[in-house]
C-alpha cells in the first residue's frame, strides 16, 4: 500500500559530500515525522536525524554540523544532505516515515529498503 523508496547513497572520499532522497507513494492520506536512520555491520540501528511536519528536526550529537535533513510535503519527500563525510559515517541509511494510509485510516511506520554509503578514508 505504501513505498519508501530511497536514492543517492554511493562510495566517497571522506571530506565529500552525498544527498540522500526518500520518497514515499502509495495509498497515502498524510505523513507525519520522518527520519533517517543507519546501521553499520555489527552496530545497533541508529537514528541519525529527524524532522516532523511543521519542519522541527532533530540529529544526533555525531552528524550535527555536518549533516541536514530536510522535506518536501508536496512531493512526500525526505532528504539528508551529508557533508564533511567520515569513514564512520559508513553504513546502510534507512528511512522511515510515520504514515496514514488512506483505504484504512491506520498510522503505522513505514520502512525503505536501504542505501549504502561508504565513506573511503
Amino acid at each position: 500500500q505504501v513505498q519508501l523508496v530511497e536514492s543517492g547513497g554511493g562510495l566517497v572520499q571522506a571530506g565529500g559530500s552525498l544527498r540522500l532522497s526518500c520518497a514515499a507513494s502509495g495509498s497515502i492520506l498524510g505523513i507525519g515525522t520522518m527520519g533517517w536512520y543507519r546501521q553499520a555491520p555489527g552496530k545497533q540501528r541508529e537514528l541519525v536525524a529527524s524532522i516532523t511536519t511543521g519542519g522541527s528536526t532533530s540529529y544526533t550529537d555525531s552528524v550535527k554540523g555536518r549533516f541536514t535533513i530536510d522535506r518536501d510535503n508536496a512531493k512526500n519527500t525526505v532528504y539528508l544532505q551529508m557533508n564533511s563525510l567520515k569513514p564512520e559515517d559508513t553504513a546502510v541509511y534507512l528511512c522511515n516515515a510515520d504514515v496514514v494510509v488512506a483505504t484504512t485510516l491506520q498510522n503505522r511506520p513505514y520502512w525503505g529498503q536501504g542505501t549504502q554509503v561508504t565513506v573511503s578514508s
